[in-house]
Protein backbone atom coordinates (compact mmCIF):
# COMPACT_ATOMS: atom_id res chain seq x y z
CA UNK A 1 0.00 0.00 0.00
CA UNK A 2 2.80 2.43 0.76
CA UNK A 3 4.10 2.32 -2.82
CA UNK A 4 0.78 2.93 -4.54
CA UNK A 5 -0.05 5.78 -2.15
CA UNK A 6 3.30 7.43 -2.78
CA UNK A 7 2.99 7.21 -6.55
CA UNK A 8 -0.51 8.69 -6.39
CA UNK A 9 0.83 11.68 -4.50
CA UNK A 10 3.62 12.11 -7.03
CA UNK A 11 1.13 12.07 -9.89
CA UNK A 12 -1.09 14.59 -8.14
CA UNK A 13 1.88 16.90 -7.55
CA UNK A 14 2.91 16.69 -11.19
CA UNK A 15 -0.63 17.44 -12.34
CA UNK A 16 -0.85 20.45 -10.04
CA UNK A 17 2.50 21.75 -11.27
CA UNK A 18 1.49 21.35 -14.91
CA UNK A 19 -1.82 23.13 -14.32
CA UNK A 20 -0.01 26.01 -12.67
CA UNK A 21 2.42 26.35 -15.54
CA UNK A 22 -0.22 26.32 -18.24
CA UNK A 23 -2.45 28.67 -16.27
CA UNK A 24 0.19 31.36 -16.32
CA UNK A 25 1.20 30.89 -19.92
CA UNK A 26 -2.02 30.19 -21.76
CA UNK A 27 -4.94 31.88 -20.11
CA UNK A 28 -6.05 35.45 -19.69
CA UNK A 29 -7.54 36.75 -16.49
CA UNK A 30 -10.09 39.56 -16.24
CA UNK A 31 -7.36 42.21 -16.21
CA UNK A 32 -5.89 40.91 -19.47
CA UNK A 33 -9.30 40.72 -21.10
CA UNK A 34 -10.16 44.20 -19.88
CA UNK A 35 -6.97 45.65 -21.34
CA UNK A 36 -7.64 43.87 -24.64
CA UNK A 37 -11.12 45.44 -24.70
CA UNK A 38 -9.69 48.91 -24.05
CA UNK A 39 -7.10 48.41 -26.79
CA UNK A 40 -9.81 47.51 -29.30
CA UNK A 41 -11.99 50.48 -28.35
CA UNK A 42 -9.14 53.01 -28.50
CA UNK A 43 -7.35 51.56 -31.52
CA UNK A 44 -4.09 51.02 -29.64
CA UNK A 45 -2.23 47.74 -29.68
CA UNK A 46 0.48 46.45 -27.40
CA UNK A 47 2.46 43.25 -27.51
CA UNK A 48 1.49 40.38 -25.21
CA UNK A 49 4.58 41.09 -23.08
CA UNK A 50 3.60 44.74 -22.68
CA UNK A 51 0.05 43.73 -21.75
CA UNK A 52 1.36 41.35 -19.08
CA UNK A 53 3.59 44.04 -17.59
CA UNK A 54 0.72 46.53 -17.48
CA UNK A 55 -1.80 44.14 -15.93
CA UNK A 56 0.75 42.69 -13.48
CA UNK A 57 1.68 46.20 -12.35
CA UNK A 58 -1.95 47.17 -11.91
CA UNK A 59 -2.69 43.95 -10.03
CA UNK A 60 0.30 44.50 -7.76
CA UNK A 61 -0.81 48.05 -7.02
CA UNK A 62 -4.36 46.91 -6.28
CA UNK A 63 -3.22 44.12 -3.96
CA UNK A 64 -0.86 46.48 -2.15
CA UNK A 65 -3.61 49.03 -1.56
CA UNK A 66 -6.33 46.56 -0.56
CA UNK A 67 -4.18 44.12 1.39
Amino acid sequence: MGNSSGSGNAQQGATTQQAGNTGNAGTEDYGDKGLDFIEKKTGHTFSRDQNEKITDGARGFYEKETG
